[in-house]
């Protein structure tokens, strides 16, 4: 019998767990996960966009728009920020980074100062942003490769029923 020839790559297979970290989120419009990985295929910590710990999402908003204390965006810690500090002591040097949306400036600095060398994302659907191009300036500044993740999946489900094993 030969082994079966329809297995995810180690992209989809880590930038699957980043999708599903993000299954996580409370935010009622974006919902973003992270998966860090290190040069041995080894997951070394996930993470995804909510507020930060003794900070209660049910009295921080969530909104979009409005007065800036009156928005999510004072208080949501991102996804990238969150696998980072979610990190049990590991070093971070050389790892890859998976998220969904490339990131922010603001995670972008902690990508690097952490050591991460590679980002891995599926959209970059804010290119035009500032923020994003100042993570690309700096990324490129510090060495940091980012890249589309290269897949034919549209889709994975997974299924929670026995008879599927």
């Amino acid at each position: 019998m030969a082994k079966r020839s329809d297995y995810i790559s180690w992209d989809e297979y880590f930038m699957g767990i980043a999708l599903l970290a993000a299954r996580r989120s409370k935010d009622p419009s974006t919902q973003v996960g992270a998966c860090i990985v290190n040069q041995q295929n080894k997951i070394l910590s996930v993470g995804y966009n909510g507020m930060p710990i003794g900070c209660s999402d049910d009295v921080f908003p969530w909104e979009r728009e409005g007065e800036a204390l009156d928005t999510k965006y004072p208080y949501v810690c991102h996804a990238e920020l969150n696998a980072i500090l979610n990190n049990i002591g590991f070093s971070l040097a050389e790892c890859k980074i998976y998220v969904p949306l490339f990131p922010c400036n603001e995670c972008s600095k902690a990508i690097i100062q952490s050591g991460i060398r590679e980002v891995i994302y599926i959209s970059d659907k804010y290119a035009e942003t500032d923020s994003v191009r100042a993570s690309k300036k700096m990324m490129e500044h510090a060495g940091v490769q980012y890249r589309t993740l290269e897949t034919s999946l549209e889709e994975l489900c997974l299924s929670f029923r026995i008879e599927d094993i």
